[in-house]
C-alpha cells in the first residue's frame, strides 16, 4: 500500500509499505477514505521534535472496515468509521473515567499499524477506538469532512473549552487562531459563551474565527500588548481561558487576561511550554490551570450527534485538500501558514 513516511525535517514522502493484516482478534482492518495532517505533525516536520527515521506518520484516520477479528463486536465490514488521534481500550480504569489517553492498552497509529496518512491502518482495540458513522451520512462528503475533525481538533477544542468551564452565558477568551483554536471557538458557542474573544495573529484566520462564532477578535504579533487589549474589551479579563497554541508566550497571554480566581483550560501540546513561564501569574491571582492532552474518544459520541443533526459544523477548519500522493505539499501548505488545517484524500 502506499503511506506518507517521515525522513527527516521537512522530508515527508509517500512509499509503498507493507499493508496491514490482522494480529489479533479484537483488531479491525479499515481502508482509509479521509485523514489530515495535524498542527502536531509539524514539530517533527519543523525539527522542532525528535522522532524515528524513517517512519510512518498521521493520526487522523477515517474510513470503511474491511476486515474484523473473531472478538469485534461493535463494527462488521462496510462499516464508515472514525478513530480518535490514541487507541483506546474502551475498558480499563481510565477508559472508564473518560480518559482514554490514559489506557493502560493504549497505542498510537504509528508503527505496524499503518500511520495514519496511509491507505489502510490496522485498529487494535476496534471495540474501544472506532466509531461507527451511521447510515445516510456514511457517504455524504460534507458530512464526512465535519466528521473527520472529530478524530481530533474538534474534540480538543471542545476539552479546552469543558477545561476552562465554559457555560451558557460566560465570558471566554480563546487564544490561538489555528485549527484547535478555532475549533475552540465553535466549542465554546455550543456550550452557549454570550462572548468569544478569539486572539491570534493571522487576520485571515480570525475572520473565520468570527464566521464560526467568535464575537470579538484580538490580532497581535504586531508588537503590542494582545492581554492587556483583551482586558480593556472584557473589563478585566475573563473568567474562561483556553489556551490553544502550547507556547510559553501563549500560556502567558492566557494568564494575562484570565481574571482572579479564573481558570485557564489548555490543550496546546507543550514543546517548549514552561521555559521562561513565570508561574506567580498564576499563583498571585488563583488562577487555575486545567486540562492536558485531550481524550477525544470520551466526547466523540455527543459531538458526532451534533454534526449528524446539523449544528455542529467544523469542516471550515480544512482549508487545502491534497490527494494522498500529494501530502508533502499540504506539509508545505501547513508549515508556510498557507492553510489552516489540509485535509488528505487516499
Amino acid at each position: 500500500m502506499r503511506a506518507a513516511v517521515y525522513h527527516g525535517p521537512r522530508d515527508v514522502r509517500v512509499e509503498d509499505v507493507p499493508k496491514p493484516e490482522l494480529e489479533d482478534p479484537d483488531d479491525a482492518l479499515v481502508r482509509v477514505t479521509h485523514t489530515a495532517v495535524c498542527g502536531s505533525d509539524l514539530w517533527p516536520y519543523r525539527g522542532h521534535s525528535d522522532r524515528d527515521t524513517p517512519s510512518r506518520i498521521g493520526h487522523e484516520p477515517m474510513g470503511v472496515v474491511e476486515e474484523t477479528g473473531d472478538d469485534v463486536r461493535r463494527v462488521d465490514p462496510g462499516d464508515r468509521v472514525f478513530a480518535p488521534f490514541v487507541i483506546s481500550c474502551g475498558y480499563c480504569e481510565f477508559c472508564r473515567r473518560g480518559l482514554h489517553t490514559s489506557c493502560v492498552n493504549g497505542d498510537s497509529w504509528g508503527g505496524d499499524n499503518g500511520g495514519a496518512q496511509g491507505e489502510y491502518v490496522r485498529v487494535p482495540h476496534a471495540d474501544g477506538t472506532l466509531v461507527p458513522v451511521p447510515e445516510p451520512h456514511a457517504d455524504d462528503e460534507a458530512t464526512l469532512q465535519a466528521v473527520l475533525s472529530l478524530t481530533d481538533v474538534m474534540g480538543t477544542g471542545h476539552h479546552a473549552a469543558v477545561s476552562a468551564g465554559v457555560d451558557a452565558g460566560s465570558t471566554c477568551v480563546v487564544v490561538g487562531d489555528g485549527a484547535v483554536g478555532l475549533c475552540g471557538v465553535l466549542a465554546a458557542r455550543r456550550l452557549g459563551a454570550s462572548r468569544i474573544v478569539a486572539v491570534g495573529h493571522h487576520e485571515d484566520r480570525l475572520d473565520l474565527a468570527r464566521e464560526l462564532g467568535a464575537t470579538e477578535t484580538v490580532l497581535g504579533g504586531d508588537g503590542t500588548d494582545e492581554a492587556e487589549r483583551v482586558r480593556e474589551l472584557t473589563y478585566g479579563g475573563a473568567e474562561h481561558v483556553m489556551e490553544c497554541v502550547g507556547a510559553t508566550s501563549a500560556m502567558e497571554t492566557a494568564a494575562g487576561v484570565c481574571r482572579p480566581g479564573g481558570t485557564v483550560g489548555y490543550v496546546g501540546v507543550p514543546h517548549g511550554l514552561g521555559e521562561g513561564l513565570d508561574l506567580f501569574d498564576f499563583f498571585g491571582d488563583n488562577v487555575s490551570l486545567s486540562g492536558g492532552v485531550a481524550p477525544v474518544r470520551a466526547y466523540a459520541d455527543e459531538l458526532l450527534a451534533d454534526v449528524l443533526g446539523g449544528t455542529l459544523d467544523p469542516s471550515p477548519v480544512f482549508t487545502k485538500t491534497v490527494s494522498l500522493e500529494d501530502v508533502a505539499d499540504g506539509y508545505r501548505a501547513m508549515d508556510e501558514r498557507d492553510a489552516v488545517k489540509v485535509l488528505v484524500r487516499p
